[in-house]
């Protein structure tokens, strides 16, 4: 190799250097910066640290803890807040980059939409409807408070209600919900959609066992086996033990 061609390549090597110092936002950026982020087009270093990338206390220096989802980086009241409580305060750690991204160049390798509840502390992975929209049809009308006794904090769906501890849905049972629960009624249900149920047959029924209380069927049926019946406060395996020592 020439010394002229080694005098080029290491004259366009420096001053490619030099252009990436100069002009960092057009030889190495990414892509735009978000609209709110505008101004710092040009001066990098605002957000970067000299070889060590993004850090978050660029970011706190700006967007202050204490104001996150309540002012903007002027201190100006958030006009309409993306959630009704600000949450940054509750995260266990100060990870921006966890969530937010930023150029539109790199958006791609960011999870979008999935947040890792994880980064919360424990107390606030209970307050769902803090920053969740309760769904609105006739099922989540009814419900309140804790989301996760059917959703989990990876996946919104499929919910994780597990219909068989209150009641197995086996054999004829397994039927369109309203069959039970009158017009999508959750809070509710009768067993009397069904041709063999009518009160007063299941009254004569019962009154010939001695029982007088059977208004609520499946605090002693749980399936369509109707040898399968615990009495109240007795667990499943109670009875199955009782009926073993009975045969016996």
């Amino acid at each position: 190799m020439s010394k002229t061609l080694k005098f080029v390549l290491a004259a366009n090597l420096i001053a490619l250097a030099i252009l990436s110092f100069v002009y960092p936002h057009l030889m190495v950026g990414p892509g735009k910066l978000i609209p709110g982020h505008g101004k710092l087009e040009t001066d990098c270093f605002a957000c970067h640290a000299l070889f060590a990338g993004t850090t978050t206390d660029r970011c706190v220096s700006c967007h202050k803890l204490e104001q996150i989802g309540k002012l903007t980086t002027l201190g100006q009241p958030i006009a309409k807040p993306l959630t009704s409580t600000p949450f940054h305060q509750k995260l266990l750690k100060q990870d921006c980059m966890a969530c937010h991204s930023d150029h539109a160049g790199v958006k791609r390798f960011r999870v979008e939409g999935r947040f890792n509840h994880a980064l919360l502390q424990a107390d606030a992975r209970k307050e769902c409807q803090s920053c969740h929209k309760s769904p609105d049809d006739a099922l989540h009308r009814q419900i309140t408070g804790n989301c996760r006794q059917c959703h989990t904090e990876q996946k919104w769906v499929p919910a994780t209600f597990d219909h068989a501890k209150y009641f197995v849905l086996d054999r004829d049972h397994n039927v369109k919900c309203v069959t039970c629960h009158l017009r999508n009624d959750y809070s509710a249900y009768t067993c009397y959609g069904c041709h063999e149920h009518t009160p007063e047959i299941i009254r004569r029924e019962h009154i010939e066992e001695g029982i007088r209380d059977f208004k609520n069927c499946v605090e002693c049926h749980r399936s369509a086996d109707k040898n399968d019946v615990r009495k109240p406060g007795r667990g499943r395996e109670q009875e199955k033990e009782r009926g073993k020592l009975g045969d016996d």
